[in-house]
């Protein structure tokens, strides 16, 4: 699913320039759940945005299914983020001008879907995550544990087979946290709809509770840029 070829990052120049990752291999496979772990600076969100496509390696390549980031365009990593690999951020991104049914709908209108045709999916999403009930409401109106359950649900919206979350209970109480994990270890069970079959969807958890971290049937800890 998901491969790491002695890639560096390395940000600015001459002598400020700091390395974000050194020389970093890795593979995922389909249906893998991994947790990253390592002190703060070591590198670890910047793999997440690597294993995106959000950012490109300065050294080596990343490759989402057997294909380098660094060989497609800005519109096909675009189209890629949105159609096979689903995002959820720390501080949640949610839009606050939208209700909770439209943030999880969202994606699916930006490809051109119309609401109508996709909310019964928006609607189902958010009453697997407990909000059924919070449909109408917007952001602010939401818990911090609520808001994370909207942004999983819309990072779910469509059916991606990668799924990368970056410190996804970092703003949440250690109840709220343990509930959003065990929510994540449940979707990452189903098997997902690809090309007429089903494929095995893998997660990527970035964390700094050991707690959570330990969780995970596979961790990976990250010191000064490098897999230890």
């Amino acid at each position: 699913m998901l491969q790491f070829n002695q890639v560096s990052k390395t940000y600015g120049d001459g002598p400020m320039a700091v390395k974000a990752l050194r020389q970093v291999d890795l593979r995922v496979d389909h249906g893998e759940f991994i947790a990253i772990t390592g002190p703060s600076g070591c590198g670890k969100s910047t793999l997440l945005h690597l294993a995106s496509g959000l950012d490109l390696p300065s050294e080596g390549e990343v490759r989402i299914d057997d294909r380098a980031t660094s060989n497609r365009s800005d519109d096909e990593l675009t189209l890629m983020r949105r159609n096979r690999i689903g995002l959820i951020f720390q501080s949640f991104n949610l839009i606050p001008t939208l209700t909770a049914l439209e943030n999880v709908v969202l994606p699916a209108t930006l490809s051109g879907r119309t609401f109508a045709s996709i909310s019964d999916k928006g609607k189902h999403l958010l009453e697997r995550v407990g909000l059924g009930s919070r449909l109408a409401h917007f952001p602010d109106q939401l818990s911090g544990g609520e808001a994370q359950r909207v942004a999983i649900s819309r990072a779910l919206m469509m059916d991606p087979v990668l799924l990368l979350a970056d410190e996804p209970t970092g703003n949440l109480d250690s109840a709220s946290g343990m509930e959003i994990i065990a929510l994540l270890e449940e979707f990452s069970e189903e098997p997902v709809p690809v090309d007429g079959g089903t494929q095995r969807r893998s997660t990527l958890i970035v964390t700094h509770d050991e707690a959570i971290a330990s969780r995970a049937p596979r961790r990976i800890r990250l010191k000064d840029g490098r897999i230890l």
